[in-house]
Formats: C-alpha cells, structure tokens, sequence
C-alpha cells in the first residue's frame, strides 16, 4: 500500500526547489517517477530494495511535494537537466538508474545529451517511443487552459478516473487518494495541467536515434496489459537497444507497481543485484 510519507531533504536548482531522500546503504540506485505520479509511487520498492542499496528518491519539480511554481519550464528537456546535475550533487558517478513513464525519459536525456553516467538502466513501461500519451492526456494537451478553469470537485474526479485507467486491477481507495491529492487545490490543478501541456514527443525523439549508442546493461521491464503505453512498444524500445533484456509481467498494468507489486520488486532486486 502506497503511503504519504514525506521526503526529507531537499535541494534547489534555477529556482526550483526539489524534494529528495536517500534509503538504506550500499551501491547507489535512483528511482525516476513519471507522471501524475510523485516518488509515492516507488516508495514500497525503495524500502525493499534499501535493504541492499542506498536507494535516493525524488520529485521532480512540478510534481508531489517539489514547488510548483507555474513561471518555471517542467517538460522533459528540463527534467533531463535537473536529473543530470541531481546526480553531481549527490556525488552519484555510476549510479543503477531504474525509471517509470517519463522518468524513463528524463533517464535516458540526462544520460545520451547531458552526460551522466550509468552503472545499469532499468526501464519501467516508460515514455521512450513515439507515440506517447492516452487519449485524456492528448485531449488535455490541446485544451489545457479550459481543463485548467474546471471546478475542483470535477478536476479531481476527472484526474480520479485518469489514474484509475492506468491500473489493470483496480486501486484501493486509499492508494488513489495518494496518487491524486498532490493535484489538488488551486496550486495542485494549475500544476497537474502546465506539465501535460509542456508535453512534447520531441524531446523523445531527440533521444530515440541515440539509443544504439548505450553501453551499460539496460533492463525493459513491461506490465502486459499496459493500456497507456502497450507493450508493443517495450519490445520496439528492447529492439534498439544493445544488449538490452526484457521481462513483460503479466496481469499488470502501466501502474505495474500496484498490479503487480511482488513480482516488479524481485525482478529489480534479481536484476539490480547482477547489472
């Protein structure tokens, strides 16, 4: 079960202010959340995986409990920036890299065009290949400002039903509640719209003819009955990586870590402990 536990650290960077936290000891491994989702997401598998790892959390800014300043730019060319100079600050040199949805994005810039350096990647039904986005989000996308002036009670029922079409399952109550409450209120909804619209499959397809060019052991790891991103596209993204690995886990969906937590937890313990 998912739980609000709030980070503890946090860091500043043009302005922004990221919130972060670091569990356990041992070879460091980052987790990158995607969207709408927040680090909450990852939080159970950190814990597991802190055990053996000293796992750094965080959300990026726009997200969870990171400012949401509207003036600031929060799409993936920027992110990819943050998470580059994340890693300097940490002193993070060969970090296991594992991402979800646009977090895999953001991984995969930081790595090909700014420079980082991974020991491992782990790539979690992420936002890699064109096309990108469920059709609430490409709807969104092209009417942000409207969405962006509904009343609150409708807002958070329509962001409800977003999340809830991510799991193929279903979602507790209480799980749900998580995931949604960081978008809510005045600053949460303007937050939740601004980073659909600064959305945008360039930033992806920067990255995608450099994919061949990655050296270190890349894991795609797919729920199978993902509905946001299918998984004809984890073996299209496996294609075009040397070397890379796959592992599809069958009855989940794109919110894989609440589908099938078990089994996404001891795939990446199982892989992140022989990268």
């Amino acid at each position: 079960m998912l739980t609000d536990t709030p980070l503890r650290r946090t860091t500043t960077w043009r302005g922004r202010t990221v919130a972060w936290d670091r569990l356990g000891s041992g070879p460091p491994l980052v987790l990158l959340h995607g969207t709408p989702w927040s680090s909450a997401l990852w939080r159970p598998v950190a814990e597991a995986l802190s055990a053996r790892f000293a796992v750094h959390l965080w959300d990026m800014p726009g997200y969870g409990a990171s400012s949401k300043d509207p003036a600031h730019a929060v799409d993936l060319a920027t992110q990819g920036q943050l998470f580059a100079h994340l890693l300097g600050e940490w002193g993070l040199e060969r970090p296991l890299v594992v991402a979800h949805d646009i977090g895999g994005a953001v991984a995969l810039r930081a790595r090909l065009i700014h420079g980082a350096s991974y020991a491992a990647l782990g790539l979690v039904d992420v936002v890699a290949l064109r096309p990108w986005g469920s059709p609430f989000f490409t709807l969104v996308k092209e009417h942000a400002a409207v969405f962006g002036q509904l009343p609150p009670t409708i807002h958070r029922g329509a962001v409800e039903a977003y999340v809830r079409g991510a799991s193929h399952r279903g979602l507790r109550d209480a799980d749900l509640a998580v995931l949604v409450d960081p978008w809510t209120g005045e600053e949460g909804q303007a937050a939740f719209y601004a980073q659909i619209a600064q959305a945008d499959e360039a930033h992806t397809d920067e990255v995608e003819p450099l994919l061949g060019s990655l050296t270190e052991p890349v894991h795609v790891v797919w729920g199978a009955e993902d509905t946001w991103i299918p998984v004809d596209r984890a073996h299209r993204l496996a294609s075009l990586v040397p070397h890379a690995t796959l592992s599809v886990l069958q009855g989940a969906g794109h919110l894989v870590h609440l589908d099938a937590p078990e089994a996404l937890t001891a795939e990446l313990v199982r892989w992140a402990a022989s990268p």
